[in-house]
């Protein structure tokens, strides 16, 4: 039994410290506090958290307790990791508008009845000076520029404010604060998580277990899934302009998503990758399986139809204005930024590359991000910037 459930909990994770503590924890019989912390730094939670949350779902589905922690107090300062720079602080009025829109989505994926919602301003705010002068004892400053992103930034002689060292000490006492038997993040927290880890044990409690996650690449299949870097899939976004945005990811990245977000098990992925690469499969249909499955569990069935039905009557049946300049290529090797410089949309491949990356072209309405796809034989209706357009056969 407890074999089962440790090969689900640590399915497609990135790391565990330590499987031997989980196995222990999960010995106990009791439900497990299992947390996942939430800084609402913006209004949409996006298939990148969803990542998280539905690895939360399948220790609630398993009868533990989890605890979706909206870091309302630490939102106010903003999480640096991964980041090159100080985080724009943000007023306790947006953390405070966004965390409501934070509860109203995340009950998509968890159960509410089953759902611990936790405010970490709920113990931050009544923390006295001398306490709060306690909990920065635990750490020192050359322990803190350990982890990568400070350390980068003290090489380079980036500033590094004092608050930003206070974050994975407010981050660690959560777990104090919620007595957490397991903690779950992305891969980017592991030193935040350990530390919640440390604290505990100062604190005189048994440490929590820290699982992480992989970071889902946003639509650019580059940066990380961020509103900030305007590469996300909201879960609440339109089902119509949801299906389309899975649609204009690349081929290989699809993959990735399958393997992160799908219900599917993954010897049923694994199948689907052969028959795509064997063309059993094309991967466009690949593509509109996925698409139709992420939509419909955020929007439902008719949804998810509709919008299937939708990318492909305007999309795929090449439904184009009448007035659109049409241009005929016979290009052996089709490359996306060729064909824009070869149709005179572009004065040059360098262009295309830019404005393809700055999200300036869209391909059958929808925006794309990947300056290395090779189109295939077919119509296609292409938009660059606001005034150039065409209509290309690809032949």
């Amino acid at each position: 039994m407890i074999g089962s459930q440790i090969r689900e909990f640590t399915r497609g994770i990135v790391d565990i410290i330590s499987e031997e503590d989980l196995v222990s924890k999960l010995k106990k019989n009791r439900p497990l506090r299992v947390k996942t912390g939430f800084d609402p730094t913006a209004p949409d939670i996006h298939l990148g958290h969803v990542v998280l949350i539905q690895k939360m779902k399948q220790f609630q589905d398993a009868g533990h307790d989890v605890i979706f922690l909206i870091g309302d107090f630490t939102g106010m300062i903003g999480d640096p990791s991964g980041r090159s720079s100080t985080r724009k602080a943000m007023t306790r009025e947006e953390v405070i508008k966004n965390a409501r829109t934070y509860q109203e989505q995340i009950f998509k994926i968890l159960d509410p009845k089953q759902t611990i919602i936790a405010f970490n301003s709920e113990w931050m705010d009544k923390m006295s000076v001398a306490q709060f002068i306690k909990l920065t004892t635990t750490h020192t400053v050359a322990r803190m520029l350990e982890r990568e992103d400070f350390k980068v930034r003290f090489t380079q002689q980036k500033p590094i404010r004092i608050h930003e060292f206070l974050y994975p000490l407010i981050q660690g006492y959560d777990s104090v604060a919620l007595k957490a038997d397991i903690e779950l993040g992305g891969s980017d927290q592991r030193f935040n998580l350990l530390v919640g880890r440390e604290i505990q044990k100062i604190y005189n409690l048994e440490p929590q277990v820290v699982i992480t996650l992989p970071l889902l690449e946003g639509l650019d299949g580059v940066q990380k899934m961020s509103k900030s870097y305007n590469n996300y899939v909201g879960i609440n976004d339109d089902p119509v302009e949801m299906f389309g945005k899975i649609m204009s990811v690349s081929d290989e990245l699809m993959w990735r998503y399958y393997n992160l977000l799908s219900s599917k098990s993954i010897d049923n992925i694994t199948q689907m990758k052969r028959d795509v690469e064997s063309e059993a499969l094309h991967p466009m249909e690949a593509k509109m399986l996925l698409a139709s499955e992420l939509v419909e569990r955020f929007h439902g069935i008719i949804s998810a139809v509709n919008a299937r039905e939708r990318f492909e009557n305007v999309f795929r049946a090449k439904s184009f204005p009448d007035d659109m300049p049409e241009v005929s290529l016979k290009i052996e090797r089709p490359w996306i930024c060729f064909v824009l410089k070869e149709a005179g949309l572009t004065g040059s491949t360098s262009e295309a590359k830019r404005l393809i990356r700055q999200g300036a072209v869209r391909l059958n309405s929808e925006k794309i991000f990947d300056d290395a796809l090779i189109l295939s034989p077919d119509k296609y209706a292409i938009q660059v910037g606001k005034r150039r357009f065409a209509k290309i056969n690809v032949l």
